[in-house]
C-alpha cells in the first residue's frame, strides 16, 4: 500500500521536491542523533513545544509557494557537462543553496539575532542540507535538474528529478527500518571523514554522482522518448540514495554542531 500511495502521488503532479518528506525526515532524525548537548539545548530553545526537527524538516518547501524569494536557495545547478563548480557560473544573484546554507547558519550561530530569526535559519538550513545531497539538486543538463526527463520506472510514468526526490525511497524499507539501518552507517568514523571539506565540495560530489549515475546509467534512447528503467537502474542508484541521506545527516549534524557552540 505504501508504495502504491507514493506512486500515485508522484504520477499526480505534485511539485517535485527534494527526497520529499521521508528523505528529509530521515536526514533530520540522523543529525538529531550526533548533536552534542550544547546544540541540542539550543535547538530545542528555538523549537515551539512539540516541535521537532523531524516535524519541520519540510517546512522550507511547504512556504515555498508563498515566499518565491526562496526557490533558488534549493539547488545549485552545476552543469553535466562542465567537470566541476564554477560559483560565478553556477550561483546566480538571487542565491543558491551553497549561498543560503552559508547565510543562514551565520544568522543561527549568532547569539545577538532575534528568536524569530535563528529559528527560521535553524529550519532553512535543516532543509537545504538535505535538499542539496540529492544529485539533481546540485546538477543539471539543461532539463532544470532532470524535470524535464520523462522515466517509466517499474511501469510508472514520472520525470527524473521525481524518480530521485521519492520514486527510488518508495521501494525501498519504511522509515522507520531506513533510519535504524542508516543510524548504523553514522559512526565516529564516518562522521568525521565526512565533515571534511567545504559545502562547495559536497555539491561537488552531488554533481560528479549525476554524471556517473543519475544520467550515466540511463539508456541511450532519444530525449523525446521516456527512458524505461527498472531493476538495473534501481540497483545502481539506491546505494546512492542511502549513503547521501547518510552523508546528509552527518553534515548537518556537523554544521550545527560547530555553529552552535
Amino acid at each position: 500500500m505504501r508504495r502504491l500511495a507514493i506512486f500515485a502521488l508522484l504520477s499526480a503532479g505534485v511539485p517535485a521536491l527534494a527526497w520529499g518528506p521521508e528523505g528529509h525526515s530521515l536526514v533530520a532524525r540522523i543529525a538529531e542523533a550526533n548533536l552534542t548537548a550544547e546544540a541540542r539545548a539550543q535547538i530545542a530553545a528555538l523549537l515551539g513545544p512539540g516541535e521537532t526537527m523531524r516535524g519541520l524538516a519540510s517546512w522550507a518547501d511547504e512556504v515555498r509557494r508563498s515566499r518565491p524569494e526562496t526557490e533558488s536557495w534549493h539547488y545549485i545547478d552545476i552543469p553535466i557537462s562542465r567537470p566541476s563548480l564554477d560559483m560565478a557560473r553556477d550561483c546566480p544573484a538571487k542565491g543558491c543553496v551553497i549561498t543560503a546554507i552559508a547565510e543562514f547558519r551565520k544568522v543561527l550561530a549568532d547569539k545577538n539575532a532575534s528568536q524569530a530569526k535563528r529559528r527560521e535559519a535553524l529550519l532553512f538550513v535543516l532543509h537545504f542540507v538535505g535538499d542539496m545531497h540529492q544529485p539533481l539538486h546540485s546538477s543539471d543538463d539543461g532539463d532544470k535538474g532532470g524535470n524535464q526527463v520523462a522515466v517509466t520506472f517499474y511501469g510508472n510514468q514520472m520525470n527524473l528529478h521525481r524518480l530521485w526526490d521519492s520514486g527510488l525511497l518508495s521501494r525501498m524499507p519504511p522509515e522507520d527500518e531506513l533510519y535504524a539501518k542508516f543510524s548504523k552507517a553514522v559512526t565516529a568514523e564516518t562522521l568525521q571523514q565526512w565533515s571534511r571539506g567545504t559545502v562547495e565540495d559536497w555539491a561537488e560530489e552531488g554533481h560528479q554522482i549525476a554524471k556517473q549515475t543519475v544520467y550515466g546509467r540511463l539508456p541511450g534512447v532519444p530525449k523525446t522518448e521516456p527512458a524505461l528503467l527498472g531493476e538495473a537502474y534501481e540497483r545502481a542508484a539506491q546505494p546512492v540514495v542511502e549513503q547521501q541521506i547518510e552523508k546528509a545527516g552527518a553534515r548537518l549534524a556537523f554544521l550545527l554542531n560547530t555553529a552552535l557552540m
